[in-house]
């Protein structure tokens, strides 16, 4: 561990992360680490305990409580997305199902399309940030995009197709969504920390995000929308993720055969990568993955079922999180 260690903040010192990782052998501590700062302004450094944005990581989360209403009959994977948003989005094709959502192979147009042209320090949203608190708000944003394809032709990562997920969930459960998440995910999985805070209320416990513009390196805040829905926007710490993987393998969230349908192989995705529903499969090391990144924010935590081995490394900048992930996946797999 002296030496992992020893690695770790000697990269932390060489690329300037800003951050948290955490490395877990089944339920015992390999590797705690906190970096950099949480709040430049107020020098207030990141610890272990500190809350970060994780993006996309969310769409895990997303895809366990819409599951959860599966196991329970509120929904089937074979819904339709059209018989719970009647006359909403009518550009999504009526063929479109919960599992073509949740394995993004839906076709659907995207709000914020990554496969489109772009820097992470535009800023994209075609409304102001503040208005998109509800997930019904956003509504105004997710509508308008033609389709790309026919539903399950093939795999096509799409953010808006979590937010429609989210969407879906909360109208049939009649709550919002991030208490769906809430009582669904983070209670079950004891996921204490993560939670979907607004970011212009952030709890002093969270790090701001920043990114570089302009020269200078200025906070997310008008980049984002001001609470996140089913394809991004909570906050959690790594010390959370240690948590997370054995309670999702463990059918403390849902129940195992719901687990196993999650993570059996959907799509290849390229880079070595496939997909299920909600989580990454990577090909190297057989590692279930989820990952976020966005303006501000970069995060990876993976798990090896093979070793036991739990990695987690969040940072409060757009790239900080990769050469310390990529370092860890060299070392521990």
């Amino acid at each position: 561990m002296r030496e992992l260690a020893a690695d770790i903040d000697a990269l932390a010192v060489q690329t300037g992360f800003s951050g948290a990782v955490s490395v877990r052998h089944g339920d015992e501590p390999v590797f705690d680490g906190a970096y950099g700062l949480a709040d430049r302004g107020h020098v207030i450094p990141n610890t272990i305990a500190t809350r970060f944005g994780i993006a996309s990581g969310v769409k895990g989360l997303t895809a366990l409580a819409v599951t959860s209403r599966v196991s329970d009959g509120t929904l089937a994977f074979d819904t339709t997305a059209r018989s719970v948003l009647g006359s909403d989005l009518p550009e999504i094709d009526d063929g479109v199902t919960v599992e073509h959502l949740l394995a993004h192979r839906s076709g659907i147009g995207d709000y914020f399309d990554e496969e489109a042209e772009g820097e992470i320090t535009d800023y994209v949203l075609p409304v102001p940030v503040h208005e998109l608190v509800e997930t019904e708000d956003y509504l105004r944003v997710l509508g308008g995009h033609p389709a790309k394809f026919s539903p399950g032709e093939r795999f096509s990562y799409c953010n808006g197709g979590y937010v429609v997920l989210a969407l879906i969930a909360e109208r049939a459960a009649g709550l919002p969504f991030r208490e769906l998440a809430r009582t669904r995910v983070c209670e079950p999985a004891g996921l204490h920390t993560t939670g979907f805070p607004r970011s212009d209320e952030l709890p002093g416990d969270a790090a701001l995000g920043y990114l570089p513009i302009d020269g200078v390196d200025r906070t997310n805040v008008f980049h984002l929308p001001v609470r996140g829905s089913g394809d991004g926007g909570a906050y959690s710490t790594a010390a959370d993720f240690g948590h997370f993987w054995p309670a999702l393998l463990g059918g403390r969230i849902v129940p195992e055969p719901m687990v196993d349908r999650m993570l059996a192989r959907r799509s290849e995705a390229g880079d070595g990568m496939g997909y299920g529903l909600g989580f990454w499969l990577r090909d190297a090391d057989g590692a279930i993955v989820l990952e976020g990144y966005d303006a501000g924010v970069s995060f990876r935590s993976w798990h090896r079922r093979a070793s036991g081995t739990t990695v987690t490394v969040v940072s409060n900048t757009s790239d900080g999180a990769w050469p310390v992930a990529r370092r860890l996946a060299d070392l521990l797999g």
